[in-house]
């Protein structure tokens, strides 16, 4: 069922991860995005197209190397913290902008957390508990 979910085109990704909105087909690959198993990566991923760029200008700014270096870092370590303190919010918005109700990222990540857990216990029960 996966493969039949349409994905975006590298042009259509990096406006997304900037903050865009998707084509209405592409809606189902974006609630895909932001609730499968690898949603964290993934934010990280789009929060890397806006956090690199923007610390990377203090490497051009005149004076010594180091102090450039260290700017770059805490940049980055700002930049990546906020994004993903606020991630869940992110994937919410984006959502939402995409025709889902709030909330519906959440649910549908813990729906598939409920299963792999009931499917775990289950495997417990049959190994252990017969």
């Amino acid at each position: 069922m996966l493969s039949m979910v349409r994905r975006p085109n590298p042009v259509q990704w990096l406006r997304y991860a900037a903050g865009g909105r998707l084509p209405d087909h592409l809606r189902e690959w974006v609630l895909r995005d932001v609730t499968t198993r690898t949603w964290f990566l993934r934010g990280a991923a789009r929060s890397s197209l806006l956090v690199l760029p923007l610390s990377s200008v203090w490497l051009l700014l005149p004076g010594p190397l180091g102090l450039r270096l260290s700017l770059c870092l805490m940049a980055l370590l700002v930049g990546y913290f906020y994004s993903l303190a606020y991630l869940e919010e992110s994937c919410e918005h984006k959502l939402v902008k995409h025709g889902y109700r709030y909330g519906s990222g959440r649910a549908t990540r813990n729906a598939a957390k409920d299963a792999l857990e009931a499917e775990a216990h289950a495997r417990y029960v049959a190994r252990y508990r017969n």
